[in-house]
């Protein structure tokens, strides 16, 4: 619903603003279709399914037969009230259907269900991070982005331009698709928050399991509204870039179209109201069509559809059903472990890993030891192999043992590293065997390990000189040389408590 955009130049006085682009102000708002979860069609009991053969699963409801009457989706119903409530939202006690007129050929009734002047979700917020900089010019930043609604509808079916001899093919399976379009404010104000935003949604459609989340086979659809404005100056005219499928891409796409709107004003034209799609060979946007607006589209009620009446009992009903949401459970990730709230917010990306934290923190009794570890080295290692955390070669278990050998200074840090690469090769399942195996357990003998410092001190006598004339940085060398004749085995802390004492002795 982009139309509701013009409505809130008022309720941005105040609002803060972000970094300027060549003195300009960014300006965005966003419209996500999540497909919802259902196994059915939202009017009618075809299937959902992707990846059928054309036109197999379309029936005479999705194909607005004469004498078809559509039927509401209780499924995708509730599935809006959960979101709803996962984002803080009112839920409408009654709310309607209407029909958007348009004529395309992969809508057969020449126009879409819809809901216009009252949505079944009405409001909320999404909160997120959003990290800046790099190194030592690192932050974290609080954000949130208003919602304006979120609102039921159909989706259409889907144009093929491939394979068809310079033919254009029409596939509906996907025409009746339950569809919950989600709309903003435009509360943000660069590409690096939009995607901070879109993946904080993406994340919280996928927990409450609404939507799959899939964005390559359409499941998660994002449309950019896009303005630029001089500080203080009002709301310009935006432009929509469609379908973004990919973060990647919805980052690139919206960094074009800024310096290209702000090229366009600097030279002297006027910015028209416009549709876009997005390039990614060539990294550009183009226009499609010019943008419509409400009136364009007559939106009246929708005769054949009852209003939808939702009760208080129904609500509390499907409440009671849904898992612990992510912020509700980063709250309690706070509050129980005494973790930061960064941590706790990035730790309830998804439930895998949520669940992956809270066993290993449960077993080993260290919290953010067990945070640090599964954001560390757990996730670079995901990462770096591209798999999820239920295929991660080391179990929660292992690593809170692992842990645990840590505080009780059995091993380093650096040869807790050491144990991680074998748990995770393969190479070993048990903890205490592999320490025992590569000889990796700290030096405990305080007499041996005081040899040991008296040995480099006696040796080191120019190090030794330059630290008790004030200069830390020669304790370091000392410590590496401790470290080397220990073969590593040492602890770090107890050499450095050890040394700074006998060195001020």
């Amino acid at each position: 619903m982009s139309e509701t955009m013009n409505t809130f130049e008022a309720q941005q006085q105040g609002r803060p603003t972000g970094p300027l682009v060549q003195g300009y102000e960014v300006i965005i708002g966003f419209e996500t279709h999540a497909q919802l979860s259902t196994a059915s069609k939202i009017f009618s009991r075809a299937s959902t399914a992707f990846g059928a053969e054309p036109n197999t699963q379309a029936c005479a409801v999705d194909l607005a037969l004469p004498g078809t009457l559509p039927v509401m989706n209780k499924g995708a119903v509730e599935r809006a009230i959960e979101f709803g409530l996962a984002v803080n939202s009112h839920i409408a006690e009654r709310s309607i259907f209407a029909r958007k007129n348009y004529f395309y050929p992969d809508l057969p009734k020449g126009y879409q269900i819809s809901q216009f002047e009252i949505p079944v979700v009405q409001g909320g917020v999404i909160e997120f991070f959003l990290e800046t900089g790099k190194g030592a010019d690192a932050a974290r930043e609080k954000k949130s982005v208003r919602l304006v609604r979120a609102h039921l509808e159909e989706d259409a079916g889907k144009s093929l331009h491939e394979d068809f001899i310079g033919q254009t093919g029409i596939d509906l399976n996907r025409a009746g698709t339950p569809l919950l379009e989600i709309v903003t404010e435009p509360d943000m104000r660069s590409s690096a928050e939009a995607v901070a935003y879109a993946r904080e949604l993406h994340k919280i459609v996928t927990w409450i399991g609404i939507c799959d989340g899939n964005m390559q086979e359409g499941s998660f659809r994002c449309d950019a509204n896009v303005s630029v404005r001089k500080p203080g100056a009002p709301l310009g005219t935006r432009r929509e870039i469609k379908n973004l499928n990919s973060f990647k891409f919805m980052q690139q796409a919206i960094d074009y179209e800024v310096r290209w709107q702000i090229e366009q004003i600097e030279d002297g034209h006027a910015i028209e109201q416009a549709t876009v799609l997005f390039n990614p060979d060539t990294g550009e946007t183009r226009a499609m069509r010019t943008k419509e607006d409400a009136a364009d589209y007559r939106y009246f009620p929708d005769p054949d559809l009852p209003p939808l009446c939702i009760s208080e009992q129904w609500i509390e009903q499907v409440r009671g059903l849904m898992a612990e949401l992510p912020r509700v459970m980063a709250e309690r990730f706070v509050r129980d472990y005494g973790l930061p709230e960064y941590d706790a917010t990035q730790l309830t990306q998804s439930k895998a890993i949520a669940a992956y934290f809270e066993e290993t923190a449960k077993a080993c009794s260290q919290a953010k030891l067990a945070s640090n570890w599964v954001m560390g080295e757990l996730s670079r290692r995901l990462n770096t192999e591209d798999i999820g955390i239920a295929a991660a070669p080391v179990k929660p278990a292992q690593l809170a043992t692992l842990i645990g050998r840590i505080v009780d200074n059995t091993i380093s840090n650096n040869a807790a590293k050491q144990v991680f690469d074998a748990l995770w090769s393969g190479d070993g399942s048990d903890v205490d065997a592999i320490i025992d195996a590569k000889g990796l357990k700290q030096m405990n003998d305080t007499g041996a390990l005081e040899a040991i410092v008296d040995t480099v001190i006696a040796a080191n006598a120019k190090n030794v000189a330059e630290f008790k004339a004030g200069n830390d940085k020669a304790l370091n060398a000392l410590v590496g040389q401790i470290m080397k004749a220990s073969q590593g085995k040492a602890n770090p802390q107890q050499v450095n408590d050890l040394l700074r004492r006998k060195l001020a002795g």
